[in-house]
């Protein structure tokens, strides 16, 4: 697997899904080697929970340029292939008789390395898109955006298979990278739902949740990065009509990114005492706040799948979302949560009132929405679905000549 990002290297949801699905891959007895990006906490080279990882470094760019530090990245991850490729081939008899092997890269930060792996060793490339820039600005509006949108499609286009998250994103890279339909394999993300059980006692549960809210606050919660696609200003502009009726409600915002604008939203609606910035917290903290919270809320305007609201519905948190993208396909309006019209403040206020006005409603849907998680959203299930696709790309590309 190539990846930008893996653990403690965290930039957004690539990380936790490729550490995840490798892991579950490898407890399944598939040998995963993951090539990524260098981090000052970890090894270069190691073998965790089963994955064989091997984190390369690339001098830095000139000038800061963006594009320029992707490519170097993709030159050091293709040189670390080359040489673990030439070790696992070597002494290997011809590929009908020796065990698969497969590249697999995640999005299009991967796809320079990916790409000339591919055609080198003439070994299948499975794709993972995980958004696209289309997707992401509402179309493709600068340079940048137009460099980023041609790997996207050249990606997609070398991949034998081309794995998507929801229906949804079936459809956004069929429209915006001329995917075929019957190319795309839609395998949902996943979640550990185990790490949110654990021993929280109530003494230990209160002293938590008041350093966030006393306790007659209902406390309202957003995680996600401080970007216009996540929402966000949606969330503010709805607490003022949410405190009409419950004039002690909290908003907690958890994420990192530029926030000096929504800070100054809030002075100017003098909720400076109803809104607290957290900045980015440590994973222990997160796990404890969704154990605290009375409603979580996901406003996205765009959102290719919505893992966030996973991990609040396998906390047992009640789960207000947006209908964007893929968060309907994760939440079951008034079953699993509250769907509500994205973008649209008073909706959103709406759908959080719906939570807070009836607090027994919102804990059976909870109760739904984690048995669904453990049920169609566990890595168990997940890495038998990408095996699958393995399986076929490996048999198709034994009846061809290509080698």
């Amino acid at each position: 697997m190539l990846s930008w990002e893996y653990p403690p290297r965290i930039v957004g949801g690539i990380a936790r899904h490729v550490q995840e699905l490798s892991e579950a891959l490898a407890a399944q007895g598939v040998q995963v080697h993951v090539i990524t990006a260098t981090h000052p906490d970890a090894p270069d080279d190691a073998i965790e929970n089963g994955v064989h990882l091997h984190r390369v470094g690339a001098p830095p760019s000139p000038h800061g340029d963006f594009l320029h530090g992707v490519w170097a990245m993709n030159a050091a991850f293709e040189a670390r292939a080359d040489a673990l490729l030439a070790e696992l081939l070597r002494g290997k008899p011809a590929r009908a008789q020796r065990e698969p092997i497969l590249l697999h890269a995640h999005d299009w930060l991967a796809h320079p390395a990916a790409k000339s792996l591919k055609h080198r060793h003439k070994l299948p490339l499975i794709a993972t898109i995980h958004a696209t820039e289309h997707g992401r600005h509402g179309g493709i509006h600068s340079d940048l955006s137009r460099a980023i949108h041609q790997m996207e499609w050249e990606l997609s286009y070398e991949a034998w298979r081309v794995i998507v998250c929801s229906e949804f994103m079936r459809g956004e890279v069929m429209h915006a990278l001329n995917a075929p339909y019957d190319k795309l394999d839609v395998i949902p993300n996943g979640i550990r739902a185990e790490k949110f059980q654990f021993d929280f006692p109530d003494a230990e549960r209160q002293a938590f949740r008041a350093r966030f809210a006393a306790p007659d606050q209902p406390l309202i919660f957003f995680v996600g990065r401080m970007v216009r696609e996540k929402g966000v200003q949606a969330l503010l502009q709805a607490l003022p009509i949410v405190r009409v009726e419950f004039p002690r409600a909290k908003l907690v915002v958890v994420g990192g990114g530029y926030r000096a604008h929504l800070e100054e939203f809030v002075r100017f609606c003098h909720l400076e005492d109803a809104v607290q910035f957290t900045g980015f917290i440590p994973d222990s903290d997160l796990l404890r706040l969704y154990r605290v919270i009375d409603v979580a809320v996901y406003p996205s305007l765009y959102e290719p799948f919505g893992i966030v609201a996973l991990e609040a519905m396998a906390a047992g948190a009640p789960v207000v979302v947006s209908d964007a993208g893929g968060l309907k396909e994760v939440v079951r309006h008034e079953e699993t949560g509250i769907l509500t019209w994205a973008g649209n403040a008073e909706s959103l206020a709406w759908g959080v009132l719906r939570v807070l006005r009836d607090p027994k409603a919102a804990r059976r849907r909870a109760q739904n929405a984690l048995k669904a998680v453990q049920r169609e959203f566990n890595w168990r299930r997940i890495a038998q679905q990408t095996q699958q696709v393995y399986t076929r790309v490996w048999s198709e590309y034994l009846h061809t000549r290509w080698e």
